[in-house]
């Protein structure tokens, strides 16, 4: 079925459908909205017959304290059944996002790297600052209640027959109009919701690219030119909520006019039928009372399309992001001993033909080496030319689209990522850190580490000399990515975490690319530290840090083109030699 074409119907069936699990509590919940449909309109029905026997002077004090009591009952079972009905389903909705956000946050986990790096930054903050609030704290009530209108329209309907057939067809044509109106606005509404969403993902991406950047912005004084680009999303997301305002208004006015007409049509022939003695005056004088609440269900019910059709919209937005594809995390192989490995003569690393693209552009084609336990290999070359996607594949932060990559002879995708990443560690140019303590940050290498080892590798990475200087010591709270550090403290914090991880394989993203002399000294140091008795890859921006490399391969548009030890390549006084000389 076309999207243009859902009723409101199908869209409850998806929302309860997407609930998994708990939808049984949320369908349950229908059994009370039935009742609560029947008793909403009792007390208009017990005032009608109570008005009867007024006219027909049968009223008495017995009728009149029963009619009461049945009004008083109605009113409290209503409450009663309403209770029951959002501990069903608004408390039930409360544990279905808690769930679906925890979902999430592991399908992020298995989603390979190019994602995050495709600009969805903005529709992940979307989802889950946005969409997953609105259908929680707006749209999860509206199952039940929906419910309870239609019943309550067609108990309505039927009475109206069950007084006079001639009414209830008067009564059903007038619905029939109201219900004709409500769909164009319900197809009106789910065209524009779609957009608004689109455009709410859209804002939320210029805020944070905004908000990232600001110290650039400000360095290059591009606040006022970066601040028109904010404003125009800003503008944007306020046209386009106006220009959906300004396109459902009229329909709704058309529904209101259509409910006048409907219960003005109502009245008319119910005075009719009066007038020519087809009808009572005492049934007259209840239409009387009752015609004006005719049809305030069905005007409800499509007072709720704008918040149904946006969770339709946010479920598809949703569903997207659940779509992506993961990287297969299948292997059920399990990495042999280092020790094992080189009995077997086997290397600790070995990259066998690897090519990889990002979508269609290839990155890298036919790379071969081996790594030897112990061995510091380097990875040099121009930006771009494919060293950080080289050390990133062999964490699976993508997959190879051909040939291999094998620690100690397995294909790293035959082993769980989780097994992969307990002989991994990284050391990333860019550093980034959580808003919390020092200690925890540093413990995430390995969460059930002592006090006393996490103070250790402080030492080690040389960085505990500056954080017992900070008011609370370990237990100071940086700020969020670390900003009130310094870069190089930053720097040290991270390879202490590293350390207390002893993976055996390490991959460095040279440290010390972007920080000042004195701390790339305390920096040298930890790395040493760290990288003692491991196997290393690092990618290389500063050559002199690694003239004793045990290989250093020269990378150029995706290949290697120049392999061997430093004094090697410098005899061959190829593009190694050159990069050395300009540095020097």
């Amino acid at each position: 079925m076309k999207k243009q074409n859902k009723s409101m119907i199908s869209m409850m069936h998806r929302l309860v459908k997407f609930c998994g699990k708990y939808k049984v509590p949320i369908r349950i919940s229908y059994l009370p909205g039935f009742f609560k449909g029947l008793v909403m309109k009792s007390p208009l029905m017990a005032s009608f017959f109570l008005a009867c026997d007024f006219m027909a002077g049968r009223m008495t004090k017995k009728s009149c304290l029963i009619y009461g009591l049945i009004i008083l009952s109605c009113v409290i079972l209503q409450a009663v059944l309403q209770n029951i009905t959002d501990r069903l389903q608004s408390a039930t909705g409360f544990k279905v996002f808690a769930d679906k956000r925890m979902e999430m946050g592991d399908h992020f986990r298995r989603l390979s790297m190019g994602y995050f790096t495709d600009g969805n930054i903005g529709k992940v903050s979307s989802v889950l600052a946005t969409d997953m609030n609105f259908i929680e704290e707006n749209c999860m009530m509206v199952l039940e209640e929906l419910v309870g209108l239609m019943i309550s329209q067609g108990l309505m309907v039927a009475f109206m027959f069950c007084l006079n057939w001639r009414l209830g067809l008067a009564s059903l044509v007038s619905l029939l109009l109201v219900v004709l109106f409500g769909n164009i606005t319900t197809r009106l509404s789910i065209s524009h919701s779609m957009l608004k969403q689109k455009t709410s993902e859209k804002m939320t991406s210029a805020v944070l690219e905004f908000a990232e950047g600001i110290g650039i912005i400000k360095t290059f004084n591009l606040l006022g030119e970066k601040s028109k680009e904010l404003n125009k999303s800003f503008e944007e997301s306020c046209k386009n909520s106006i220009g959906f305002e300004m396109a459902y208004a009229p329909w709704w006015a058309f529904i209101l006019i259509a409910y006048g007409i409907a219960t003005a049509v109502t009245l008319f022939v119910s005075g009719l039928l009066s007038s020519k003695g087809m009808m009572t005056n005492e049934y007259f004088l209840g239409m009387v009372l009752f015609v004006f609440d005719l049809f305030a269900p069905i005007k409800a019910y499509y007072g709720n399309i704008a918040r149904l059709t946006v969770t339709d919209a946010c479920l598809d937005r949703i569903e997207s992001v659940f779509d992506q594809a993961e990287i297969v995390n299948e292997g059920k192989e399990s990495l042999m001993s280092a020790e094992d490995a080189a009995r077997k003569g086997l290397p600790e690393i070995s990259y066998q033909n690897v090519s990889f693209a990002y979508g269609d552009k290839e990155a890298l084609h036919g790379i071969n080496f081996d790594v030897q336990k112990g061995q510091m290999i380097a990875l040099v070359g121009p930006s771009g030319g494919g060293k950080s996607t080289i050390a990133n594949l062999l964490a699976r932060f993508w997959d190879v689209k051909d040939g291999s990559i094998k620690i100690r002879g397995t294909d790293i995708r035959n082993v769980p990522v989780a097994n992969l990443m307990d002989n991994l560690s990284m050391v990333f140019q860019r550093v980034y850190l959580f808003q919390d303590t020092i200690f925890n940050n540093i413990a995430m290498g390995k969460t059930n580490a002592t006090r006393e080892e996490v103070i250790e590798v402080a030492k080690k990475a040389r960085c505990y000399d500056f954080i017992m200087q900070l008011p609370d010591g370990f237990d100071t709270v940086i700020g969020e990515g670390g900003a009130s550090l310094s870069g190089g403290e930053q720097q040290r914090i991270s390879i202490a975490r590293c350390m207390l991880k002893d993976a055996p394989i390490v991959i460095l993203d040279e440290a010390t690319a972007s920080v000042d002399a004195d701390n790339e000294h305390y920096i040298q140091e930890a790395i040493s530290e760290l990288c003692r008795g491991k196997t290393l890859i690092v990618i290389a921006h500063r050559l002199n840090t690694i003239r004793n490399a045990d290989m250093i391969l020269v990378i150029e548009n995706g290949s290697v083109v120049e392999q061997g030890r430093h004094e090697d390549l410098m005899k061959l006084n190829g593009l190694y030699a050159k990069f050395v000389e300009r540095q020097n």
